[in-house]
């Protein structure tokens, strides 16, 4: 089967389905792959039951659809879901499941991109042809257990975040967390509530904030320089938990938020992980590294390639750098497509 159009977006994650809806639109005809089911299937499969959007509602809204007035500050996960589903709805998003991505090649005689992608329910091989492509896997989308010496041979579980429901299971049980960033945080507080005996790695140095700091710290930044938000936030930072480097939890050089923006690492978000390890009723094992090998973000103009190539959701600016990067996209296709 061959079909062609003008845009073909590979994922229906939030960044996926965002920019198909600014698309549609704007009248431009797109076409959406996903691997599998059903579109966000990070967030309506592979998303702990505790989860909630760690910034404020209004920082993770998508294009053109904000919350409801009645939703809260911080969405828990099955209201995003739900969001998600008015969204793709409202705006006539409508994705080809079960398309794996096999092949991408630029016909410079053509001047358009050819896609070929297996239809994993039929079996068949489809190309897609188009004049614009925009990569929107995003970059949670493949979970990485590392190759760790011994972990061959240990005779317990071992499971990625992604597959992390609750903690029921796990009820008196001796359970380590290695990582302490926000998934590994939560879920580290979320097991000790469910009772099982909990430890956490800390590999390198964290900034640890509560959700009402990374939101001043975010309303500030709209009107303060950086490196005097990082100063307000760390002092307030820690005033409330004080040197944490104790229990094993060390600050990075630079400030929360010219990481966020430099190098797309977020700060950690207590969501009462820090009081637990301070009483070590969760207990810390260390292991922490220098600060290194982080890399550098990328331009604001990350977001497009040569030959209409275009990639969304690669920012490391979580729900809020998708919207813009979607409305950029659309803007930017629709320019060129209508020649103004």
């Amino acid at each position: 089967m061959k079909q062609e159009t003008v845009v073909v977006i590979v994922g229906a994650g939030p960044a996926g389905i965002a920019t198909s809806a600014c698309l549609n639109l704007l009248s431009i005809p797109n076409i959406v792959l996903e691997r599998e089911d059903c579109y966000a299937s990070l967030w309506q499969k592979k998303a702990y039951d505790r989860l909630k959007l760690h910034l404020a509602k209004n920082f993770c809204q998508l294009p053109h659809m904000p919350f409801p007035l009645s939703a809260p500050t911080f969405v828990p996960k099955n209201m995003f879901v739900q969001y998600l589903q008015n969204y793709v709805y409202h705006y006539n998003v409508d994705p080809l499941y079960q398309r794996s991505v096999e092949s991408v090649w630029y016909d410079r005689i053509e001047q358009k991109w050819v896609v070929t992608a297996k239809n994993r329910v039929l079996g068949l091989v489809e190309e897609y042809v188009c004049e614009f492509l925009v990569v929107a896997t995003g970059e949670n989308s493949e979970g990485f257990i590392p190759n760790v010496y011994g972990l061959d041979t240990f005779k317990g579980l071992v499971i990625h975040s992604s597959e992390y429901e609750n903690g029921k299971k796990f009820r008196n049980k001796d359970v380590l967390v290695v990582g302490a960033g926000n998934s590994g945080m939560e879920i580290a507080y979320d097991l000790y509530n469910w009772g099982a005996q909990t430890s956490i790695v800390v590999r390198s140095p964290v900034h640890v904030l509560t959700k009402e700091l990374v939101q001043l710290g975010m309303y500030l930044l709209k009107y303060i320089p950086c490196t005097f938000v990082d100063k307000m936030v760390l002092m307030l930072s820690n005033f409330l938990y004080g040197d944490l480097g104790g229990y094993g939890i060390q600050r990075p050089f630079k400030g929360p938020f010219w990481l966020k923006q430099e190098t797309g690492r977020s700060p950690v978000i207590d969501v009462g992980t820090v009081s637990k390890i301070k009483t070590r009723d969760i207990k810390d094992d260390g292991g922490l590294f220098n600060e290194n090998g982080m890399p550098k973000h990328k331009s604001p103009n990350h977001w497009k390639g040569k030959n209409g190539l275009y990639c969304v959701g690669f920012a490391s600016a979580g729900l809020f750098g998708i919207s813009n990067d979607a409305k950029n996209i659309a803007n930017d296709i629709s320019q060129i497509v209508h020649g103004n």
